[in-house]
């Protein structure tokens, strides 16, 4: 049989087209299959939804097989909210565990992932003002408040005029969250009621005696965020007018500082971190209600993440350490370690605070 030239230029055509489709079927079989994602889902503190929304925290969690969502909820608040679908809580503190233990929440899996101190936030010229009353010193560039001293005026009903700042309306307060709902506020309500206490623990006797003082105090703030986070964001853009002085995470100026550098250049100025003397830590447990949860466990407390934790968002490590000087995140007046730490009241004492404070709402 002859060939022609056409004929040739054909099966040549043809041996070529069987060669790159044999190719791309080779290649795509040499492939990698993609990762199919577990979606984990549960309750989470607003004060971590900064870390949980990083696209580096989301590439961490592909790389496990994680796809991470979350509901918003106050650290209380979750505890008594529906579950079902959940795979986690992530609440602040182990007041919080131990409220939901009581409330029937199986919290045997849990683990502390992060640490981070409750501070309090105010601007320039309220902090100027409470160092000259005495309220408040400032040594080596950082800003501390006397607790007794700021109870003792609170309860004795003074005015901001009274304790130095003369531009400020109304009486001397401390604003929170709503310590029913949320940790940071529930933490504060503990700190009120240790001082009352005489600096110990306070106890279920020390709350029914010093209970009208305790809902005197909050009844000076009216209604209360119930997030950490609205807290926080009402602090920064409504002014000195509104939150002269507000509790908060050490965790919340930090990430501000490296999430958000234009915000942070406008307030850097004006904004002051305060460390309460004595402060209690907020202690972040992670509690897993599935196997899912589990595996969401193990990538929180990897090394990868608790980098990532501490050097993007300011939240210290389970040894209430960074995990490299605090230095890097160039906010005046934060502390390295923090000395002036109370424990926490126990269980049954924290259960009887949020009795107390449930009754004006």
């Amino acid at each position: 049989m002859r060939f022609t030239k056409a004929k040739v230029a054909g099966l040549v055509t043809l041996l070529l087209v069987f060669l790159v489709f044999g190719g791309i079927i080779v290649w795509r079989q040499s492939q990698p299959k993609p990762v199919e994602l577990t979606t984990v889902n549960g309750y989470l503190g607003g004060e971590k939804i900064s870390l949980f929304d990083d696209e580096q925290f989301d590439k961490l969690a592909e790389a496990q097989g994680l796809k991470v969502d979350y509901r918003k909820a106050g650290s209380l608040a979750m505890m008594d909210a529906d579950r079902k679908g959940m795979d986690y809580l992530f609440p602040s503190s182990r007041a919080a565990v131990e409220y939901g233990k009581a409330k029937g929440v199986d919290t045997s899996r849990g683990d502390i992932v992060f640490n981070s101190p409750i501070v309090l936030y105010t601007h320039k010229p309220v902090a100027e003002a409470l160092v000259k009353s005495g309220l408040m010193s400032r040594t080596d560039g950082v800003y501390r408040m006397d607790m007794a001293k700021a109870v003792d005026a609170m309860i004795a009903d003074k005015t901001w005029a009274d304790v130095g700042w003369t531009s400020g309306y109304g009486q001397f307060r401390i604003d929170s969250t709503d310590p029913v709902k949320s940790n940071s506020g529930n933490e504060y309500a503990a700190l009120i009621a240790t001082v009352l206490n005489g600096g110990r623990p306070a106890t279920t006797a020390s709350i029914s005696r010093d209970g009208d003082k305790i809902s005197a105090i909050f009844s000076k703030s009216g209604w209360m965020e119930t997030s950490s986070e609205d807290s926080f964001n009402q602090f920064l853009n409504l002014g000195v007018g509104s939150k002269p002085l507000m509790v908060g995470y050490e965790s919340q100026i930090l990430d501000l500082a490296v999430n958000d550098p234009d915000a942070w250049n406008q307030v850097k100025d004006d904004v002051v971190i305060v460390y309460p003397t004595p402060t209690v830590w907020s202690t972040h447990v992670f509690i897993p209600t599935d196997d899912n949860g589990e595996k969401l466990l193990k990538l929180l407390k990897g090394g990868d993440v608790q980098k990532l934790a501490w050097e993007r968002h300011g939240f210290r490590a389970a040894n209430f350490n960074g995990t490299s000087s605090i230095s890097r995140f160039k906010v005046p007046g934060t502390l390295e370690s923090i000395s002036a730490v109370s424990e926490l009241p126990g269980n049954d004492a924290m259960n009887a605070l949020i009795t107390l404070l449930s009754k004006g709402q």
